[in-house]
This record gives structure tokens, C-alpha cells and sequence, in this order.
């Protein structure tokens, strides 16, 4: 059987979804910016096996049971809007430094790589927007009739997928930070 018209359709609404900002946009861009690339990037990595997750338990028959039990689907949405709340508000509590203060502070309090992989993974696995998507495109879109192992390429796929865009945004974002950071400084050095 020929499945390449069901992946690219896959690809096609699973890049839509992953270039949407969302909860893991957000982290990634706070790692790039707070922590800088390496975070960013065992962030995005957290972030594509957390999708391997949503992958597995639709796979199992899990994602057909949250969407059809009202208590147990609320429980998943609760359970992803509390720790989006939690993230949103240590985001909103954290005071900004001064340059200097900042690149001793970030010497000393630059997170394990252990560490942002989590922030990653529960990221993206408690997003609501990333169960929703996955609930529906293992019910909608993929054939009941594929077989498993080619679902699990998709899933694999996937997860691959969005670890290399994030990676990719975080690079980009954190040079693009490197530059405006420089800008300033020769304006300061410039006017003093």
C-alpha cells in the first residue's frame, strides 16, 4: 500500500502546528534567551520525546479513551492549563538584571542539561494544544486501516520533526538576541 499521500498530509498539518506559537514556542524562546543555546536545544529535544507520548498513547487506544470520557480528557486539559499557569507565572515573577549582573548569574545558574530536557518534555506534554492535535490526527486523519508500524514512523517522524525546527529557532533566535545585545553595547560605547 502506498502511504506517502497520508504523510505528506501528516507533514504538511503537523509543520502548520509546530510553526504555530504555542507553549513549546515559548519555552524554547525563553531558554535561547535566558540560558542560551544549549538549553534552547536539550529544550527542543525534551520537547520532540514528549510528542512521543502523544504518539504512543494514541497508538494504544489511550487517545480514542481521553476523547471519549468527559472526566478523564477535563482531567488532561486541567492538568496542562495548571502547568502553563505555573510556567507563565515564575515568567511573570522573574525580575530583569543588569548585563553585568546577568552574565555572572548565568555563569553560576545555567541549568543541567538534564534539567531543560524536562522543562521540555512536560512542556510539550502537558500542552493542551499538543493533545487536542494529536487526539485528532490519529483519529481524522490517519486511516484506522494503517498498519502500527507505519503510525509509529509517522510518530517518530514527527518527534524528529519538531526537535530539529526547534533547535533550528533556537539558534536563530539566540544569534539574533547576540546581535541586538551587541547593538547596544556599541551605542553605550559609542555615546560614553
Amino acid at each position: 500500500m502506498n502511504w506517502w499521500p497520508e504523510f505528506l498530509t501528516i507533514a504538511l498539518v503537523h509543520l502548520l502546528a509546530v510553526a504555530s506559537p504555542g507553549p513549546d514556542f515559548a519555552m524554547v524562546l525563553r531558554q535561547s534567551i535566558v540560558n542560551g543555546r544549549r538549553p534552547a536545544i536539550y529544550t527542543s529535544v525534551g520537547i520532540g520525546a514528549g510528542i512521543l507520548v502523544h504518539v504512543c498513547y494514541c497508538l494504544l487506544g489511550l487517545g480514542l479513551l481521553i476523547s471519549r470520557s468527559l472526566v478523564l480528557f477535563n482531567f488532561v486539559k486541567l492538568a496542562g492549563a495548571a502547568y502553563l499557569l505555573y510556567v507563565g507565572w515564575h515568567s511573570l515573577r522573574a525580575r530583569p538584571t543588569d548585563p553585568a549582573e546577568h552574565v555572572a548569574t548565568k555563569i553560576q545558574a545555567t541549568p543541567s542539561a538534564a534539567q531543560t530536557l524536562r522543562i521540555g518534555f512536560l512542556t510539550n506534554l502537558l500542552n493542551p494544544k499538543a493533545t487536542l492535535f494529536f487526539l485528532s490526527l490519529f483519529s481524522l486523519v490517519i486511516n484506522p486501516q494503517t498498519p502500527i508500524w507505519v503510525q509509529l514512523c509517522y510518530g517518530i517522524y514527527m518527534a524528529l520533526a519538531t526537535g530539529i525546527w526547534f533547535s533550528a529557532l533556537s539558534l536563530r533566535d539566540v544569534a539574533q538576541t547576540d546581535l541586538n545585545f551587541a547593538t547596544e553595547l556599541q551605542s553605550i560605547h559609542y555615546e560614553g
